[in-house]
């Protein structure tokens, strides 16, 4: 190849080029600038981006106040990851790794921050008894399907979704190699869901919760432009699990929080209450 790279004894950062995603990155962690978080009425604080692992956890709070939980209101405010925001002071003392999605537990003595989406997702879960087995083959089941999200979805966003939609230049040698490795994942969901109703079996848990915001947007083609050249039609168990997930009225209010994108009924930067998800949802035609 003309174009190999050659890698260096020693790597250097050469984030000059015209990349904005590539030029946020860097090898150092830690805050860049000084800024305070706001902090609502609510005990439940969430600095958040509508990405997919952002609605996991807006998705999850919707599910709660479905259920009539009022405990589980909360303010969720936009980290707008493009102007790294994540790197402010008051964010990064909340999640070190600066990363989205960032929650702050307001509501014992003691202030809690809770950082990683499946770590948010089992603190909230657990914190209100729902959504997670207490115990047993069913709890194992769940973690199980959890943690496989956590391992495969950076190969679908960091690994596929980087090279076929914002790398500078599409290449040939990621782009298959992760597209392969996107299909398998996709069929091993397909094979699973053709023996269960939801990923982790019968019950709707935070299993389904942190999957779909990936592959269930991915084959509903809402991710990357990506569902035709994946084929996604073929793996027809995951289509009718990624429609009655999307179907559900908590899900469908998650999914705009924290949103800056799309037609207005699909973008709602903040929320602070339902009262502000209605008012999005109305625009609606």
């Amino acid at each position: 190849m003309s174009n190999e790279y050659t890698p260096p004894n020693v790597w250097v950062n050469n984030t000059n080029g015209g990349n904005k995603w590539a030029n946020i990155n860097s090898p150092e962690s830690g805050a860049r600038s000084n800024k305070v978080l706001p902090i609502g009425k609510h005990s439940l604080q969430l600095y958040s981006l509508g990405t997919p692992n952002g609605q996991k956890v807006t998705i999850l709070l919707e599910e709660l106040l479905a259920l009539g939980i009022k405990e589980a209101e909360y303010d969720a405010y936009l980290i707008n990851i493009g102007e790294s925001d994540q790197f402010s002071s008051g964010f990064v003392d909340v999640n070190p790794n600066s990363k989205i999605p960032a929650l702050l537990d307001k509501s014992a003595d003691e202030d809690l921050n809770v950082f990683e989406s499946a770590s948010i997702l089992v603190h909230l879960a657990e914190k209100f008894d729902q959504f997670l087995p207490k115990d047993g083959k069913a709890r194992t089941l769940t973690f199980n399907w959890l943690f496989w999200a956590q391992g495969s979805a950076p190969f679908l966003g960091g690994g596929f979704g980087h090279f076929y939609a914002y790398a500078d230049e599409k290449q040939e040698y990621p782009i298959n190699r992760f597209a392969m490795e996107v299909k398998r994942q996709l069929d091993v969901l397909d094979k699973q869901l053709a023996k269960n109703t939801f990923i982790a079996g019968e019950e709707y848990s935070i299993a389904d919760i942190a999957i779909w915001p990936w592959y269930g947007n991915l084959v509903l083609g809402n991710l990357y432009s990506a569902a035709e050249f994946l084929d996604v039609a073929s793996y027809k168990n995951v289509m009718r699990w990624a429609s009655e997930i999307l179907a559900r009225p908590a899900v469908q209010r998650g999914k705009i929080v924290n949103t800056t994108w799309g037609e207005p009924w699909e973008m709602l930067p903040e929320r602070h209450s339902a009262a502000d998800i209605d008012a999005v949802l109305a625009l609606k035609p």
